[in-house]
Formats: C-alpha cells, structure tokens, sequence
C-alpha cells in the first residue's frame, strides 16, 4: 500500500466518492482538502456526512491556489476532466486519480469489473448474488463484495476485504477514463451511444470504456459480448484469455456462454456444460437474458459454483429502479425504469412489455440520438407524455402524428408530477404506465434513483 502520510490531496465532488475518499485519506493521515463547485447552502447532507473527518473545504467553485503543493488530485465520476481547474493540475503536472483506481491499486482479492452502455448495474448486482451464494454454500469464511458506480464505492471496505475474497465492481465510463490498472476479470456488455453530452464522441466513449482491458496481464480474463460489434471490436485489446456471452454458441474453439434448446451453456474447452433453463430467468426482456449470460460468463471466470449460479439465477427479482413494477391498481400495472437514461435502455424495456404501454419519456439530454427510439414509439405506443428539459427535443423527434401509424397522442408536461397525473387519467385497465425516460434525472432530481423513488411514492399514494 502507498504511504499517504502528510500528502496533500485535493478530491472533486462532494458526493457518495468524494465522501469516500475523504474517508480513505484521513485514515491514513493526509491533508485532505475538498472542494465542490455548489455553495454550503446547496450541501447540507453531503457536509453533515463530512463534519467529522479533519479536512479542508474549497466550495462556491474550484479555485486553483488549492493546487499549490498537491500531492494527487481525485476527480469524482460526475466531473468532467475537461475543467479549468484538472486542465490545470494537468499543467502542473500533478497526478489524477478517482476511487475505482485507488480500489484497484490496492486491493488485495480478486476483482470483476462491469462495464458497458446498458444493463451493468443488473449484471452487477446478479453476479454479486451468484459470488455471495457460492461462499454461502462454502461455509467458509470469503466474503463478496458488490459496490464501485453501483450501491457504495468499494474504497469504503478495503480495511475489511481479505486475500481469498472476491470485489464484483460495476465502473462506469466517467470512472474509466482516468484508470490506469485494470481488474483480473474485465467485462464489456455492451457499447452504443450514451454520454456523448460528457465525452464529446463516440470514439472518446468507446475509448473510455475500452480502459477497462488496456493493463489487464496475461493471466487476466476479458468478458466480451459476441452480439455487440463494438464490444467484439475490442478483442485486439486483449492481453489474456476471453470467455464471451452471447445467444448462439461460439466457435468449437471459444470459451463462453450461449442459449440452445430453451437453456443456457457453457462452453469451456471441449466440454459443454447446461448451466439452467431460460424460464428460471425471472427478469423481463431479452436485454436481460444478455445481462444473464454475461453474469453467467463473469461467474465462470471466477470459477464459481454452478449450483449457486442456477440458484441465485432462479432467485434473482432484478434492481431497483430497473424494470421495477410498483403496483397493480385498477387493472393498470405502474412499472419504475429510471435507470434507463438512454434511448437505447427505453428501447429495451419497450421490447420487453408485451402489454399495451403508456410512455413517459423526458428528464435531461445526453446529445444522444432519438430518432431509433422515436420510429419504436411511431409504432409500438399508442400514448406518449413527454417531460423535463428533453420535452421539446423528444416531442420534435417524435414528429406530427400521421394517418396510420400506431402512435395515438404525445402530450407534453412541464415536469415528472404533471406526467404522472396525465397518466393517471389516460391509463385503462391492461396497460402498463412505463417510466423509462431516455435522459438523465438531472434537470429536477439529484440522480436517477431520486427520481424512481419520486415516481415510487407518487404512485403508492394512489
């Protein structure tokens, strides 16, 4: 471990990483000091969380005499590394970081790392279950530990994590692109358009996801999907052995995950392995089935267990926020999937409702195209309540509604309370209120899950 005593760390962002990153350095005695672009006023339950510790605070903005004799600067996922403030750390040549890189320098087990455009969090959190389950059946004394852009930042448990444990950490672009270390077992879902907003093109996306694979060691093990060219694309990036998922089987001489006869396989050498039957799958979607045959593929790397894999499969319900179906009443079903903060995630959950649909759509813009998504919902929606600052954007790709297509009406609300109640009233028995937005939360809420629980509580008070 690095010996941090008495440097001088500067850490962006106030919030869950930045928290734990404060807590990380002042354990091991540096001088710490914090800033954030927000006003004291603007962040009261981040500074209750920090009142404690023994650092410094810069806020109102991120002045740079606070670089004068920095040691490290660590940036937090939702600050752009295209600032004034790391454009100058960068000229004084003072090293960045963030809390998945530190994870990874030090910590002494085993790491799965999740990446990809769409359903990381699902595979997360289910090859987490399968890790848990498998020390479970072991009685023995491993643990795993599930965290990184999903849940908690794993930094947080490094005093606690032992040598035969397991981390399955989900890493998101904003984190990868500064990394500079790589997990034992590396996984790409998937690449399609998304934060174009924050990285300015897609071949800077796919860069940053790409980090992911570029110091794995020969030893390592990359999990990539065959049925996604721009994970596929990456097989050049690899340095070690590669176990891939994808709906048909691989070549006789690939290892990986596939579907045959209503059942999911592995492949490993010569031999194959039926793992479970589709119809254990309790998720909704084909999406998910790919989130399935990845995590499958992420438990093979880790060599582990195939009863807990079948057991945690068939036990798995999904996450929070994800596909979430809040309640049934009066014959409508109100399902919450504010994760989806990209079109290609609406398109997804569309396809996996086979019942008629109300959509809201709306949140903030990403700069990502909507022009697929609207031609689904042309065809495939009858009532669409767009909302947020996307609302125009959205409503604009839409288009006028024309004689013959399957699109009924598009009303346009000021917010996600006026969507709702629009919803209420046009929801009748059979149909599903969807809210899968396709944008961020960012424009009323202070992430994605606020606002699921917002839609959550709207809903229960019915």
């Amino acid at each position: 471990m690095k010996n941090y005593t008495g440097k001088k760390i500067v850490i962006l962002g106030a919030a869950r990483q930045g928290q734990a990153l404060a807590r990380f350095f002042t354990k091991r005695d540096a001088q710490v000091i914090l800033t954030d672009s927000r006003e004291k006023e603007q962040l009261s339950e981040e500074l209750a969380v920090l009142e404690n510790l023994p650092i410094s605070l810069d806020l109102g903005g991120h002045h740079t005499e606070i670089l004068d004799g920095a040691d490290l600067v660590c940036v937090s996922g939702g600050v752009p590394v295209t600032i004034p403030f790391i454009q100058e750390a960068l000229i004084r040549h003072i090293p960045l970081s963030n809390d998945s890189q530190i994870f990874l320098e030090e910590c002494p087990c085993m790491v799965a790392g999740i990446t990809g455009s769409a359903g990381k969090s699902t595979t997360t959190a289910l090859a987490g279950l399968i890790a848990k389950t498998t020390f479970e059946m072991k009685s023995n004394r491993q643990k795993a530990w599930v965290g990184g852009n999903i849940g908690n930042p794993l930094i947080d448990y490094l005093d606690e994590i032992k040598e035969d444990d397991l981390a399955i950490m989900e890493l998101s672009s904003f984190q990868l692109e500064l990394m500079q270390n790589s997990p034992q077992i590396a996984a790409v879902l998937n690449i399609s358009p998304n934060h174009l907003d924050r990285h300015g093109s897609m071949d800077a996306y796919i860069d940053a996801k790409s980090h992911i694979l570029w110091f794995q060691h020969a030893d390592d093990i990359a999990v990539l999907n065959r049925d996604n060219k721009a994970s596929w694309d990456l097989l050049r990036e690899i340095k070690g052995e590669l176990i891939s998922f994808g709906l048909n089987k691989p070549d006789s001489r690939s290892n990986g995950t596939y579907v045959d006869q209503d059942s999911v396989w592995l492949q490993i050498g010569k031999e194959k392995l039926k793992m479970f039957p589709v119809e254990w799958i309790q998720l909704r979607g084909r999406h998910n089935l790919y989130n399935v045959l990845a995590a499958s593929a992420i438990a093979a790397a880790a060599t582990l267990a195939l009863p807990a894999i079948q057991s945690a499969v068939e036990e798995f319900q999904g996450i929070p926020h994800r596909l979430e179906t809040v309640r049934e009443l009066d014959g409508v079903t109100w399902i919450n999937d504010s994760i989806a903060t990209a079109p290609e995630r609406t398109m997804a959950a569309i396809e996996s409702i086979s019942e008629p649909i109300v959509l809201l759509l709306g949140g903030r813009d990403k700069n990502l195209p909507w022009d697929k998504l609207a031609a689904v919902v042309r065809n495939k929606i009858e009532r669409v309540i767009v909302f947020g600052e996307a609302a125009p954007i959205i409503n604009e790709a839409i288009g006028t509604r024309k004689h013959g297509q399957y699109l009924k009406s598009v009303v346009i609300t000021k917010d996600l309370a006026e969507a709702l109640k629009t919803a209420k009233i046009q929801a009748q028995p059979g149909e599903v209120v969807l809210l899968s937005p396709g944008g961020t939360s960012y424009d009323a809420f202070k992430d994605f899950e606020e606002r699921g629980q917002f839609f959550r509580d709207w809903v229960n008070q019915l």
